[in-house]
C-alpha cells in the first residue's frame, strides 16, 4: 500500500503519522494566516467571524458565538473589533428587540475576498489545480 506523501511531496518520516502531518500543516496555516492578516490589522479569530458571517449572512450574536464555538462575551469582543474597523455592523433584530443582528459590511466583504486570494496562494500555491481539488474533497469529507 502506498504511503501518503508529506509536506512538499516528501514521504513522511517513518514515525510521522497522518495526524502529525495534518497538525503540522494546520500550524503552518495558522502562522501563514497571521502573516497574511497583518496588512488588514485583524486577528485569525476576527477572520473566522467574518468568514462565518460571509458564508451564512446576517445573524444574531448568539448564533455567531454558537457557530464559532466561543463564549457570547468573546463573540461580542470580536464583533466590537470588526465594527471598529468598519468590517461588520450591528443592527437591532426586528423580531426581538433584546437581540442584535450582525452582518459583514462592504469593506468586510472586500477584506474577505483579498484575504482568501492571498492566503490560498501562500499556502496552496504550490499545489496543482488537481491536487487542490482532491484536497478540498478530502477536507470536505473530514469536516462532515
Amino acid at each position: 500500500m502506498a504511503q501518503d506523501r508529506g509536506e512538499a511531496g516528501r514521504e513522511p518520516a517513518g514515525d510521522e503519522t497522518l495526524a502529525e502531518a495534518f497538525w503540522a500543516v494546520a500550524r503552518r496555516l495558522r502562522d501563514t494566516s497571521q502573516e497574511t492578516l497583518a496588512p488588514w490589522d485583524i486577528t485569525p479569530a476576527q477572520l473566522r467571524a467574518l468568514r462565518v458571517l460571509g458564508r451564512h449572512g446576517v445573524m444574531r450574536l448568539s448564533e455567531l458565538s454558537d457557530r464559532l464555538r466561543i463564549a457570547p462575551r468573546s463573540a461580542t469582543e470580536v464583533v466590537d473589533a470588526l465594527e471598529a474597523r468598519g468590517l461588520a455592523q450591528r443592527r437591532p433584530d426586528p423580531g426581538d428587540r433584546r437581540a442584535t443582528l450582525v452582518e459583514v459590511t462592504e469593506d468586510g466583504s472586500g477584506v474577505l475576498d483579498a484575504v482568501r486570494g492571498t492566503e490560498a496562494e501562500r499556502v496552496f500555491g504550490r499545489l496543482s489545480p488537481a491536487d487542490r481539488s482532491q484536497l478540498a474533497r478530502i477536507l470536505g469529507k473530514l469536516r462532515e
